[in-house]
């Protein structure tokens, strides 16, 4: 079985669980989930929401991210799921999961794709704050 179960960008809500299962292996000594939420501040100031868009690559660039954590360090399962639309305060925007023998490796798996996720894949952020204020993160 691929070590990479599950890779998506999707406007609709996104489910722990489901990326808690698909990471899920009988063998895993541990395994690490982020869940990243939209914030109610951010600077200091009130955000009223934000949409996520991303670029037409997104698919490959995530798949080349993973295959760049699986790479680096001995994993059972990886996933990672990211949205794009709009979202609301609260709601979840990204879920991703590592899964190893041991729970160091699944930590430094899971932070390595969050952080790579966040710097190398085309998705960006256009927040809106409620002081009428707006900005673009993540945008080239």
């Amino acid at each position: 079985m691929d070590v990479i179960r599950l890779l998506d960008v999707r406007p609709d809500p996104l489910s722990v669980d489901e990326v808690l299962a698909a990471v899920s292996d009988r063998g895993a000594g541990g395994t690490v989930v982020f869940v990243g939420t939209v914030r109610e501040a951010d600077g200091g100031r009130g955000v009223t929401g934000l949409d996520y868009e991303a670029h037409p690559t997104v698919a490959e660039v995530l798949r080349t991210v993973a295959e760049k954590v699986t790479a680096g360090t001995p994993l059972r399962a990886l996933a990672a799921v990211h949205r794009v639309g709009h979202l609301e305060i609260g709601d979840v925007a990204v879920v991703v999961a590592a899964a190893a023998d041991h729970r160091q490796e699944a930590f430094a798996a899971c932070r390595q794709l969050i952080d790579d996720l966040k710097r190398e894949v085309p998705i960006w952020k256009h927040q809106r704050f409620d002081d009428g204020g707006e900005e673009w993160v993540g945008s080239p």
